[in-house]
């Protein structure tokens, strides 16, 4: 008999516990639990390590007390072992890190938009929490088989979000487009959270030359603010500058 290991990561305790339980009941479902995302991420690499890596994760979609319609927050690689990780945030980290493991999102209710911004960030599956037991290890057992999993009165509002959101993002990659090279960098620098100064500590440009790119950046753009401006890269799916390796190259067609 092939064993599913699941770990389910939510931080009520009670709702967590009981749960697994039910899970355990079955012959075939090896479970575990979590109570935060920190905490999944430590399990998950363990796991990993050790030769026994999870095959499903349940993930509460108001893990770490998310709001309705927040987007994944932050890489989960750059959370602290005492920080909270959303629960998107944690179903984005994991598919980059651990892609094998298939993730189905718990709710408390079914919403359109964080259903359609689960499966964006990578999740198989959304499930209510209420729903019987026979049903979750349906959805279970179907994304193990490569299926995806979504309350049938979901399909519609979840497909107008996704056509919704490759529009936008379609419309934001264009803009994106329009950057020169530097300007391109600067906003992955801004998407990684640095400030003017540490910008031109990186890119070794004046503070003055940052200024000027980013006032660039924001007009070609169309916004108003950073915020608004790191928004729109993520939208058009441009990550963060990464900060632990070298530096970019003095001058050249960067400068």
């Amino acid at each position: 008999m092939v064993c599913i290991r699941v770990l389910v990561v939510d931080d009520h305790r009670i709702f967590a516990e009981s749960l697994a339980a039910a899970l355990a009941a079955e012959p075939d479902v090896d479970v575990s639990a979590a109570g935060s995302g920190p905490a999944a991420l430590r399990s998950l690499e363990r796991a990993a390590a050790e030769g026994r890596r999870y095959d499903v994760l349940l993930v509460d979609a108001d893990l770490g007390g998310n709001l309705p319609g927040v987007r994944p927050a932050v890489p989960v690689r750059e959370v602290g072992e005492d920080g909270l990780v959303d629960g998107l945030s944690l179903v984005a980290g994991v598919r980059v890190s651990q892609p094998y493991v298939r993730i189905v999102v718990l709710a408390e209710k079914d919403d359109p938009r964080r259903a359609a911004l689960a499966l964006q960030a990578g999740a198989s599956g959304w499930v209510a929490k209420d729903c019987s037991l026979s049903r979750l290890l349906t959805v279970v057992r179907g994304v193990l088989r490569e299926e995806t999993h979504l309350p049938p009165a979901l399909l519609t509002g979840v497909l107008k979000e996704l056509t919704a959101a490759r529009k936008h993002r379609t419309e934001s990659e264009r803009l994106v487009e329009s950057l020169t090279p530097r300007e391109r960098e600067v906003l992955r620098c801004m998407v990684a959270g640095l400030g003017r100064k540490a910008v031109a500590e990186r890119l070794f440009l004046s503070p003055h030359t940052v200024r000027t790119h980013m006032q660039n950046v924001l007009g070609k753009l169309g916004v108003h603010s950073t915020l608004a401006a790191v928004a729109l890269a993520r939208r058009a799916g441009v990550g963060p500058a990464d900060l632990t390796g070298d530096v970019v190259e003095r001058g050249g067609q960067l400068a």
